[in-house]
Formats: C-alpha cells, sequence, structure tokens
C-alpha cells in the first residue's frame, strides 16, 4: 500500500512524534522511508550543496543517525538532505520523486499563526497530490 514513506525532519525533538509513528507503520508495511530535511540556514539558502556550515555538518550526521535507527529496525531507509525554503523544497521533492505517503509532524499553530508563519505542513499539504499524515506534536508540560 505504501511502498514509500516520505519522512520530514526538522532535528527537534518534534521528530520524535513521527518517527515512532512511522516505524511500526513501515516495518508492518515493508515500506522503504525516505528521511528528508530542508536546511534553511543562511548557508544552507545562499550555497545549497556547497554550504559548509555547522548547520549542515549537524543535519548530516543527524539524518545519518535516524537512517541508522530504521535500518536497525529492520526498514529500509535512505535520507536526502535538501536546502532552502523547507515547504517550497518539500514540494519540489515530491513532484521530483512521488512516495506513498507524506509523514510530518505539525505544531498544531492556531489559524492565525499560520497564517503569519506559513507553517510548512500546512503549505506542503495543500500543494501536493499525495497523502500527507500530519501528527500532533504533544505538547511538553
Amino acid at each position: 500500500m505504501y511502498e514509500t514513506m516520505l519522512i520530514t525532519l526538522d532535528t527537534t525533538a518534534s521528530d520524535r512524534t513521527i518517527i515512532e509513528h512511522i516505524k511500526p507503520l513501515a516495518a508492518l508495511l515493508h515500506s522503504h522511508v525516505v528521511l528528508l530535511h530542508v536546511a534553511d540556514g543562511w548557508a544552507a539558502r545562499q550555497f545549497g550543496a556547497d554550504a559548509i556550515s555547522p548547520e549542515v555538518t549537524h543535519d548530516q550526521v543527524y539524518l545519518e543517525q535516524v537512517r541508522m535507527e530504521f535500518e536497525e529496525a529492520g526498514i529500509p531507509a535512505t535520507a536526502e538532505l535538501a536546502y532552502g525554503s523547507p515547504a517550497e523544497e518539500i514540494i519540489r521533492w515530491v513532484d521530483a520523486h512521488p512516495p506513498d505517503l507524506i509523514a510530518m509532524a505539525t505544531h498544531g499553530h492556531k489559524f492565525v499563526a499560520e497564517i503569519f508563519l506559513g507553517e510548512t505542513a500546512s503549505r506542503v499539504q495543500h500543494r501536493v497530490s499525495v497523502p500527507v499524515l500530519l501528527l500532533k506534536v504533544p505538547k511538553q508540560e
């Protein structure tokens, strides 16, 4: 059903929400997981794949760690790093390599905040033609 699942990551603790939800689903369905993070710092936006910065290095290490976590669970996974505006780069990636499902964590901004912040998840879900699974990150107490 979902041969390829795209998981978008923002390299924060909120990623655990989507990772822990998708891991058993991907194992059950024998899916291939693609982990995608979009580096959006100054260097990443200016130099793209040629960017050299602590942020880009951190992102590469983080993606590899998460990829290995899936692999160790018996789930084939690849990791990709894109550069620029998160929503636009996710949409561009999906257009080029349509997955069967996109899985994203959302912070659940209220409507007004979403308009001003241009929430990535909302922008993506309205511009792609594949199913999008949005999981709200639980509030920390």
